[in-house]
């Protein structure tokens, strides 16, 4: 596998750690120490397929990075992995809820980070889907060029909620359990769990707004894309 990797850590050690292990997997990398160099770098031509991010950086957070660059047109598809010393729950689901597609916590396994960014990357190019449109009410799905609106008003998804999002549209009508979705949709658990799959869809519902209500939750069981919803 190849790509390149956009590395953000202001400690010179982690930053050659990750760096020499993703070259000797056939990556290209470049690096940054702060925030802002972060952004300006994820900007530049060639852009990065991800962007491995430390949460904690000289000025500002990298919570606020990933927020700016999922604002962005530019770069708001690139996938982001946070790694960093952060381990409460609530840091977690912060950092989803800003648009990480995943999350390492320090001290970490050099090896797990490698296959949890392959498989973020794996995701990204997967051509599963099929290429056509898919039009569900308000609802408008281009799934090859992993865009989405509704009402007409395009929703800027991360590549993670639109994985989310297709899955369960093309699996209308039947529903899926929470582990259904991290088996599919995050491919390898780790310690993800049930609980980022409620918060990916509970953020996807708000980005959807009249949409929303064509995720259905069934209790104890998982989730489900309504089969009434017409097509045109």
């Amino acid at each position: 596998m190849s790509g390149t990797i956009l590395i953000v850590d202001d400690e010179a050690d982690i930053r050659s750690t990750v760096e020499f292990n993703l070259s000797r997997e056939g990556f290209r990398t470049v690096t940054a120490e702060r925030g802002r160099d972060a952004v300006e770098r994820a900007s530049e031509s060639p852009r990065p397929d991800l962007i491995v991010l430390d949460l904690m950086l000289p000025d500002i957070s990298g919570t606020e990075v990933c927020r700016q660059l999922r604002q962005s047109p530019q770069t708001r598809s690139i996938p982001i992995l946070m790694l960093t010393a952060k381990t409460d729950a609530i840091d977690r689901v912060v950092g989803f809820e800003v648009g990480a597609d995943d999350y390492v916590t320090k001290p970490f396994s050099v090896r797990e980070l490698v296959l949890r960014i392959k498989a973020i990357l794996r995701r990204s190019s997967s051509q599963e889907e099929s290429a056509e449109n898919l039009n569900l009410g308000v609802l408008r799905i281009d799934v090859e060029g992993h865009r989405v609106w509704v009402e007409s008003e395009e929703v800027v998804l991360t590549a993670l909620e639109f994985r989310l999002l297709t899955t369960l549209v093309k699996r209308r009508g039947r529903v899926q359990t929470r582990e259904a979705l991290l088996n599919h949709v995050w491919e390898m658990s780790g310690d993800v769990t049930t609980r980022t799959v409620d918060t990916h869809v509970r953020r996807l519902r708000k980005k959807l707004g009249a949409a929303s209500e064509y995720i259905e939750t069934l209790r104890g069981v998982g989730y489900r894309f309504r089969p009434d919803v017409p097509s045109p």
